[in-house]
């Protein structure tokens, strides 16, 4: 025995030796080429399923070398550059100071639920895209590896061909990549990324490295990366396992990002962000279950020991049961580690529930998800609803807290449209716009429709018979959801009432307010476009007046107040509410007390050409001819006696272009006003339609209103006017006042002066005239004094003797 011993010792020595070196040559190789992985290894099924205790030293070492190898673009990778405007909203992303990084999973998740409804519905009419066995699963996986800290979000769905990684991730920046800037560096609200459609980008909060694998069912498979740096790699994907189809996106956390390494964590993000996604999200979750296993030597000893302690009684049942306890194995029972898919998201399509059962909460989670806006504001309103009949089909609909950015950037341009198309629960099309008009636009939600064709082109399903009649009921039902918004607001009654204060009245006091501020040039197009449904439009419009105080008041409110005999309702345009309350056009409306509406917004012009009347009440433009209020006096004799004044005054006009010389019913303090024929433009429409970009004068000549000046026959200027024209009609200074007080009246009423010049003359004419300056006297002659040539000359020589540079010259 002890000559075998010497040799046995220095055996294990040399084995002990042997293994450390091994493990450095690893980490050596690993290290020499970090550029280009050799054989990577694939993933596996169980990823983090052994814990990292039972590793050896070498593998640990193996599995840093290549995590590290991974954070380096592959040497045989194409490699690309950043488009401009990709490479500055990365900048705004990686450096911005932002504390919810959450949202880079639900943005992740939303465009993979894309991604797997786009390949839904081209098997609708190929089956055979989305081929067999798990291929044919659509859902989403989440898998952790915690040694790596690498996070995998992978999905099933159409997948990027080489070309698609390069546009959708890189050189061809989308629209919105330039809005979404503009919106951050203006407001620095990260949240909105998902609305702008670069939610990809979100990914390097978290991530300093990231990795996509695609697989098109055209095109091989491809693996996309970047370290966010300005440049991102492509090359196709040989060491990966095959995906089948689908889309796998690796992300290299930072170190202050590892929480999202938690299955907790995620758990909670997928239940907030994601609950209504439509289609499966699996989380690759750790679970300990009891296992029974052979108990060990010592403990079945030590059981003995305590047995033969007992009393003699108990040994003989003790003896007889031991013949069956040796047959059987004695174990135990542990707890182990073991993963499986976990389903995240079990929540039944909202739109499938019955209304009665979904929770307020439930909505709003529904509608951020829906919406991609995560902010804190709820929806304004809801109509969750189910049309049965000839077309069947459900919907829920939703007012946003606030309008979009771009809402009337290009109104009449834009193609945009919020709803989203489901036929049977299979997802069409969120780009079709033939659901709502224009001006509903602005509205959120989906239809799901029981009756329009599944496998038909977007223009067939255009034409198709069901869809005039579900955008008919989808117009009424939006409506409606409006006007409720505004009966519920005790703002809108129109009688106070004694009503208890509760928590729900609070929170819908001052939401129509709200909703008219952000939306009500909505409901004013609406007026215009759609005649259908222009008297339900109209009761929803809202104003200020010159009774509200400040509040908004409806058309009903309005007619509430009406004085009797009153028939018509009177209103005003203008560029805001403080000019018109100063109007002259008022005043004797004031002094009546007849209530005038104020429209301030460019469109109400257009508005009320469409809008003639409501509830059998004409709109009467107090701006314009023809203003009547109610029964008055006929006073033959007062314009019998201003018949030589008016007659005289049109024609010391007859160069200004003036229609008429009248006797006004709608002055009190001032002394004449310019107003329009009914059927012509008013001042405010001039000024508007001259500030456009590509207004043509000579077209627009035909629209301008006719023009009358009227008269207060009761002011003493007019008076004293009608005395001076009485004796000697002919005075030059009498004609020049007539032709002053009409420009005065002219701009007064919000015209816009032909030759501002000759009225700025004529005030400098008054002016000298009140100071009793001679209409002769001229301006005092500047005496020219002309500098000497010496000094010039001096100037010159100095110029030229100088050493000193021209530039520091300046400079100096």
């Amino acid at each position: 025995m002890k000559k075998w011993t010497v040799p046995a010792v220095l055996f294990l020595l040399c084995l002990l030796f042997l293994f450390p070196d091994q493990g450095r040559k690893i980490h050596a190789n690993a290290e020499g080429d970090s550029d280009a992985p050799v054989d990577p290894p694939k993933v596996e099924e169980k990823i983090a399923g052994i814990p990292s205790g039972l590793s050896t030293d070498s593998d640990v070492v193996k599995r840093e070398a290549e995590s590290m190898s991974r954070r380096n673009l592959r040497a045989d990778a194409e490699k690309f550059e950043f488009q401009a405007e990709v490479s500055r909203l990365m900048d705004i992303i990686i450096n911005s100071l932002y504390s919810n990084k959450d949202i880079f999973l639900r943005e992740l998740i939303s465009n993979a639920s894309d991604a797997l409804d786009k390949i839904r519905f081209l098997a609708l009419t190929d089956k055979e895209v989305l081929g067999e066995g798990d291929n044919a699963k659509l859902e989403i996986q989440i898998k952790l590896d915690k040694e790596k800290k690498i996070l995998s979000i992978r999905d099933r769905g159409i997948g990027m061909t080489k070309e698609d990684l390069i546009k959708n991730l890189g050189t061809i920046a989308k629209s919105g990549t330039s809005a979404f800037v503009e919106k951050m560096q203006s407001s620095g609200d990260l949240n909105l990324i998902g609305q702008f459609g670069v939610g990809f980008y979100s990914v390097y909060l978290v991530a300093d490295y990231v990795e996509v694998i695609s697989k098109h069912n055209d095109d091989k498979q491809y693996v996309w990366e970047s370290k966010a740096d300005g440049a991102f790699a492509i090359s196709e994907d040989t060491w990966n396992e095959p995906l089948g189809r689908g889309t796998e996106i690796r992300l290299h956390l930072r170190d202050e990002a590892q929480e999202y390494l938690d299955e907790f964590k995620l758990k909670d993000l997928v239940k907030k962000y994601s609950e209504f996604i439509n289609f499966p999200i699996y989380l690759w979750a750790s679970k300990e279950v009891d296992v029974e296993v052979p108990a060990d030597d010592d403990e079945s000893s030590d059981d003995e020991e305590e047995k033969s302690d007992s009393s003699s009684s108990e040994e003989e049942e003790v003896d007889a049961d031991k013949d069956e306890e040796e047959k059987k194995p004695k174990t135990k029972t542990i707890k182990e580690t073991t993963y499986e898919w976990e389903l995240l998201n079990d929540m039944k399509a909202i739109w499938l529930r019955n209304p009665k059962e979904v929770t307020d909460e439930e909505y709003t989670k529904f509608y951020h998800s829906l919406a991609k806006d995560f902010g804190e504001e709820k929806p304004m309103a809801w109509s969750h609803f189910t049309a049965e009949g000839d077309v069947e089909f459900k919907a829920v609909l939703f007012v946003p807290p606030k309008a979009p950015h771009d809402l009337y950037e290009s109104y009449y341009n834009s193609n945009k449209s919020n709803l989203k198309l489901y036929v049977r629960r299979v997802f069409i099309s969120d780009e079709f716009d033939e659901l709502l008009p224009k001006y509903l636009s602005f509205l959120k939600g989906l239809v799901d429709s029981d009756t329009l064709p599944l496998n038909v082109s977007r223009e067939m399903l255009q034409q198709h018979s069901s869809l005039k009649t579900i955008k008919k009921k989808l117009i009424r039902k939006a409506l409606d959801m409006i006007r409720k918004l505004a009966e519920e607001d005790p703002d809108e009654a129109t009688e106070k009432k004694d009503v208890e204060e509760s928590k729900e009245n609070d929170e819908k006091k001052g939401q129509y307010t709200k909703f008219w501020n952000e939306f009500g040039k909505s409901i004013k197009l609406g007026i215009i476009e759609d005649a259908t449904n222009r008297n339900r439009l109209a009761k929803l419009l809202r104003f200020e007046t010159s009774k509200s105080d400040g509040k908004l008041t409806s058309l009903d409110q309005y007619i509430s107040r009406m004085k009797s005999g009153q028939k018509d309702i009177f209103y005003i345009t203008g560029s805001s509410k403080e000019q018109l309350e100063k109007s002259p056009f008022l005043e004797r409306l004031t002094k009546k007390n007849f209530e005038v509406i104020f429209f301030t917004d460019p469109v109400d012009e257009y508005l009320m050409q469409y809008l003639m009347d409501y509830e059998d009440k004409k709109f009467q433009n107090v701006s314009k001819e023809g203003l009547k209020l109610g029964k008055e006096p006929k006073d033959k004799e007062l314009k019998e006696s201003f018949k030589e004044l008016t007659k005289w005054w049109k024609g010391v006009l007859a160069v200004e272009n003036v229609d008429d010389v009248k006797i006004s019913n709608r002055l009190a303090d001032t002394p004449c006003v310019v107003v329009t024929s009914k059927y012509g433009w008013s001042a405010n429409m001039e000024r508007i339609m001259q500030s456009q970009t590509l207004s043509d004068a000579s077209k627009q000549a035909y629209m301008k209103g006719k023009r009358v000046l009227e008269i207060n026959p009761r002011h003493p200027i007019i008076k004293e006017l009608r005395e001076r024209v009485v004796k000697d009609a002919e005075d030059e200074s009498v004609k020049q006042t007539a032709r002053l007080m009409y420009q005065t009246a002219l701009m007064e009423s919000g015209f816009i002066l032909n030759d501002p010049k000759e009225f700025a003359n004529s005030i400098y004419d008054s002016v000298k005239s009140s100071l009793k300056i001679s209409p002769d006297a001229t301006v005092e002659e500047e005496d020219d004094v002309e500098e000497p040539e010496s000094s010039t000359e001096e100037a010159s020589s100095s110029e030229g003797e100088s050493d000193e540079p021209s530039d520091l010259r300046d400079e100096l």
